[in-house]
């Protein structure tokens, strides 16, 4: 009894450290198998800011200071890198050291190869690959994914069929923009989605494109039952002596037309321009190939005398790197044998415009110099290709400096430096309005990813690119790509004018004071939600919480509060549901040069 009374303490002792060490994997420990595979991805894919964030263990605590990276009882849960210029190929099989991944996002990349094997993330929930490089399939265990609620594979490279997804957990899917073929599957889930869900893919039919698939052709009767011999008949005879005769003389003929054809093209092509042809490659395409077929010669057009003047076989010989993928172009840097450097976007859906309309608009955009716009170099057109050649910019962008690597290893963007670049798209804006009075909105694709910030020492210094593409783009479905797609006029149907332009310059203003990513769903409250920024921000501006919408990296920025407030006030009249309502950019430009001056008398 006495041995058993001495035993208690010491199993009560056993006892706690078995629960201590049962914690240990949540509240300090990390795998190393997920960290290899991480480092694996990084290696391959990875670009320069992976380098740099991703080191130490990437779950702490439950927490991780790995950029793109979330965790749950010391595992790695999420991992989304979205738009950071990830190149190459996905590590064949890296994910499998991931188990418990829940979502899976590289949207807005340059990766190429096969989609990744997913068949080991049994509880993988999401996943986002759309906008890169991938070739080949979609896999065929990506049905096996039980708990799948959406995907995306939009405007990638893919080929094949689409398997039978069935999983009655599937939301959200998307393979647009892509080359897959035959038949959709008419499973209950997939009959479901929308026809935007398939669209751009040649080859695809059936419910609900509305495409009709193919007939197969019914099987020829068997000789068994014709019950007459196989024979040749004359006038069987007669035609085919006939067709001998006649395909060699089309031939001959569709040859002396093709050639006459081609001469005349020769003869022209120096005395219009744009007749040319130039081809860029597509399906091919990686961030180690040029961006232009060396094979192909054409003239450019430039506006700026200053500028070392280059030709066409500069371009094509010069080494390029994918810089972004948009939905209206793709950027490319290329760095010339001279030594210049520029930026060239291959722009798409504007081959609805005439040559002449598009080289007028082209010159007219060539003329505007700014010290907030991206200058444009050159530009060529022709009915395959049209490329836009922009000074280089060697700098972030806006979307990037505000949202990318959340967390405790970031720089913070101050309110000093935000106050800055919102003053500089203000003055590019009102530059933009007062230079192209009748463009009905002069930039009309204005947001935060469409804003370069070049560091200068302690100075930022911004510059608007993309401005202009309203008068270049023909149909509704490509205006939808644009920024002012989300005034709410244009979701109305109703006439677009410059005021559309000061709607999204409202919502960039509430982007930098928030830190919020627009179009992203917001909640407040036990069960009120918004999608829209603006409304959000109303409801608690209106409830007296007016700090509660200020992004934590300023909050803490209390003299500045005033500014802040007055600046979301401004953009709440922006974004007012009646254009009429909104202020005119002179009067937006005023308003923030006051706050600015301000600001400087008080300092």
């Amino acid at each position: 009894m006495n041995l058993a009374l001495k035993l208690v303490p010491l199993l009560s002792c056993i006892t706690t450290w078995s629960s201590v060490l049962a914690l240990i994997p949540i509240i300090g420990q990390y795998y190393p198998n997920e960290q290899a595979a991480l480092w694996q991805l990084r290696d391959s894919v990875g670009s320069s800011n992976l380098y740099s964030n991703w080191t130490g263990p990437p779950c702490m605590n439950n927490q991780s200071r790995w950029g793109g990276i979330a965790c749950s009882n010391g595992h790695v849960v999420h991992l989304v890198l979205d738009g950071i210029r990830l190149m190459g190929s996905l590590p064949p099989a890296f994910l499998n050291n991931l188990t418990l991944l829940t979502k899976l996002s590289m949207r807005n990349n340059s990766i190429s190869g096969p989609l990744p094997n997913l068949g080991n993330l049994v509880g993988l929930e999401y996943v986002f690959l759309s906008r890169n490089l991938f070739t080949g399939s979609i896999p065929f265990d990506y049905v096996q994914l039980q708990s799948l609620k959406e995907i995306e594979l939009q405007e990638n490279y893919l080929q094949g069929e689409i398997p039978p997804f069935d999983q009655q957990s599937l939301i959200a899917f998307n393979v647009s923009y892509n080359s897959l073929e035959g038949p959709i599957p008419q499973t209950d889930v997939l009959r479901g989605f929308p026809e935007s869900s398939y669209l751009h893919n040649s080859g695809l039919c059936g419910n609900p494109i509305k495409k009709q698939c193919p007939v197969p052709p019914a099987p020829s009767p068997s000789p068994s039952h014709s019950g007459k011999k196989s024979s040749f008949e004359t006038r069987d005879l007669v035609f085919i002596i006939s067709v001998s005769v006649l395909v060699p003389c089309l031939v001959i003929v569709v040859f002396l037309w093709y050639y006459k054809r081609r001469h005349r093209k020769e003869t022209a092509k120096n005395s219009e321009l744009g007749e040319t042809a130039i081809e860029l490659e597509t399906k091919k395409m990686n961030a180690s190939q040029r961006a232009l077929d060396p094979e192909r010669t054409a003239e450019l057009e430039f506006f700026e005398k200053s500028i070392p003047a280059f030709d066409l076989d500069d371009l094509l010989r010069a080494s390029a790197e994918v810089m972004g993928k948009g939905k209206l172009s793709t950027t490319y840097k290329a760095s010339l044998e001279s030594g210049l450097v520029v930026s060239v976007k291959r722009v798409k859906d504007m081959n609805g415009l005439s040559n002449k309309e598009f080289i007028q608009q082209m010159q007219l955009l060539g003329k505007l110099r700014h010290e907030n716009l991206v200058q444009i170099i050159s530009f060529y057109n022709s009915k395959q290709e049209k490329l836009i050649i922009y000074e280089f910019v060697p700098s972030a962008n806006l979307f990037e400096l505000l949202h990318e690597n959340r967390g405790s290893a970031r720089i913070p963007l101050n309110w000093g430096i935000r106050l800055s670049i919102i003053k500089d798209i203000a003055m590019g804006m009102n530059f933009l309005h007062q230079s192209l009075p009748n463009h009905k909105v002069p930039h009309a694709n204005l947001k935060s990813s469409n804003v370069l910030v070049l560091r200068q020492t302690q100075n930022y210094h911004s510059k608007i690119t993309d401005y202009g593409y309203y008068p270049l783009l023909s149909s509704r479905r490509s205006l939808e790509k644009l920024a002012v797609s989300r005034s709410p006029e244009f979701c109305e149907g109703k006439k677009l004018t410059n005021k559309a332009d000061v709607y999204c310059f409202g919502i960039m203003l509430l982007e930098i004071i928030t830190g919020r990513i627009p179009g992203d769903e917001i909640s407040w409250g036990d069960e009120e939600k918004a999608e829209d920024l603006s409304e959000w921000v109303k409801v608690v501006v209106n409830n007296d919480w007016s700090t509660d919408i200020l992004d934590v990296e300023i909050l803490g920025t209390k003299e500045a509060h005033d500014e802040m407030l007055k600046l979301t006030n401004l953009a709440l009249e922006c974004t007012a549901a009646a254009p009429e309502k909104r202020p005119k950019m002179t009067d937006v430009l005023r308003r923030i040069e006051e706050i600015e001056q301000r600001k400087s008398d008080n300092g």
